[in-house]
């Protein structure tokens, strides 16, 4: 199943600079990881805010959730989830 996700993120200023530094280090692993497994094949950063649009190939609903709450920056963002269908225009 094939998903399209966006993720804002926003650290808040209470959390100390050396602390987001290792979370943001911890979140690059993860997505690298997740990419590797050919479970999040694309991912674009959105111009001029700490945001992103992916897209997630994943079994299933829980899987797509259990693979975003891995995500260290996870309680700091707000996400929003289109599963996607195959367009019948498409080549």
């Amino acid at each position: 199943m094939l998903y399209c996700v966006q993720m804002d993120v926003k650290i808040p200023d209470s959390v100390p600079a050396d602390r987001a530094e290792a979370i943001k280090a911890a979140e690059k692993a993860r997505a690298i990881e997740i990419q590797q497994a050919g479970k999040w094949p694309h991912l674009w950063r959105v111009a001029g805010r700490y945001a992103n649009i992916s897209i997630f190939d994943v079994e299933c609903h829980d899987e797509l959730h259990e693979l975003l709450s891995s995500l260290p920056l996870f309680p700091y963002m707000t996400i929003q989830v289109t599963p996607l269908a195959r367009h019948p225009s498409a080549i």
